[in-house]
């Protein structure tokens, strides 16, 4: 019977030989959310989706995809799910018309309802005029779009996202996300890999983040950020000769001064409320205030000061890598 859980994982473990990928991690995935893995690259992401989509098999540890044993039942996995890699999956000689159609019969679907699935997807995605344009000629952005429409072909309740903007500019990560957004609005089940702390941030309800193939921490994006401390507020004033006077204003309070820059930095609690009464209390002495700025702890000030590096960092290519590189 379908639970709360859309994905559990208990001390889900994988090695390559000496190279130990997975070291026990374990997390969950409630229905209708998305969770993100985030982590360099190396740190195990794709090796934990592989083995979620019966890819791989885990060396120890369990893991159930609606439901489903990954081990015991990978054939009900496989039709509860769908797959987006790193790297577009579709046949770039085909249209996007045509890879969709190719993808309804391999699910046994019928000629009206694979035509209907066609035809919604390719609006949903944006893609109806380029419908019948070999895939080979659209961009990057088309490209991640058409191979996220296919893995809806059959309307799966659970979906795995790996790095999906990974290459993409701007303007197309934004369209991608906007998609991922939907789909959850829909009632879908995200899994989300990636080491783009702005993409956990904006789309996860909660984050993991693992680094060499360990769960070192888990959250909202809001209590990662509370682990690495507090706001700082920043005020440059309009005088020098202010500056005095504002240390007394915020006398009790931890303060940074920079004379030279006109500028009083407080490290504070409660985010723009405290922003409002701080510029109260300025107002009220007299005290001009020139600039000001609001700096929160952001996922790349979590993942530095969790692991001591930054999540883009690229430490040396895993064993996994090397053998789907060399096929």
């Amino acid at each position: 019977m379908p639970t709360d859980d859309a994905i559990v994982v208990k001390e889900l473990k994988k090695s390559f030989k000496d190279l130990r990928v997975l070291c026990g991690i374990n997390f969950s995935v409630k229905r209708g959310t998305v969770l993100a893995i985030l982590g360099p690259n190396g740190a195990g992401k794709t090796t934990t989706v592989r083995i979620l989509s019966t890819l791989l098999s885990p060396d120890g540890g369990t893991a159930t995809v609606n439901g489903f044993d990954v081990q015991k039942q990978p054939r009900q996995v496989r039709g509860s799910i769908g797959l987006t890699g790193q790297f577009a999956a579709v046949d770039e000689y085909l249209t996007a018309e045509e890879n969709l159609h190719m993808l309804g019969r391999l699910y046994r679907m019928s000629n009206n309802a694979i035509k209907a699935r066609t035809r919604e997807l390719l609006e949903k995605f944006d893609l109806v005029e380029a419908a019948r344009r070999p895939v080979k000629n659209y961009s990057g952005g088309m490209k991640r779009r058409i191979d996220l429409a296919m893995s809806l072909v059959a309307s799966p309740p659970v979906i795995f996202l790996d790095e999906p903007t990974t290459g993409l500019d701007p303007r197309s990560r934004m369209a991608v996300w906007e998609m991922i957004r939907q789909l959850k609005a829909e009632g879908t089940s995200i899994l989300l890999t990636t080491q783009y702390m702005e993409e956990a941030d904006q789309l996860a309800d909660r984050i993991v983040v693992i680094d060499n193939g360990q769960v070192i921490a888990e959250g909202t994006a809001d209590e990662l950020k509370a682990r690495v401390g507090s706001d700082r507020v920043a005020l440059k004033l309009a005088a020098e000769s202010d500056m005095q006077a504002a240390c007394r204003v915020m006398d009790g309070e931890a303060v940074h001064t920079d004379f030279n820059r006109r500028i009083i930095s407080i490290t504070t609690q409660g985010g723009v409320t405290r922003l409002r009464e701080i510029l109260q209390r300025f107002e009220s002495a007299g005290l001009q205030v020139e600039n000001v700025s609001l700096n929160r702890p952001t996922l790349d000030d979590v993942f530095l000061a969790l692991t001591g590096h930054s999540a883009t960092d690229e430490p040396e290519e895993n064993e996994l890598e090397k053998q789907t590189r060399n096929g």
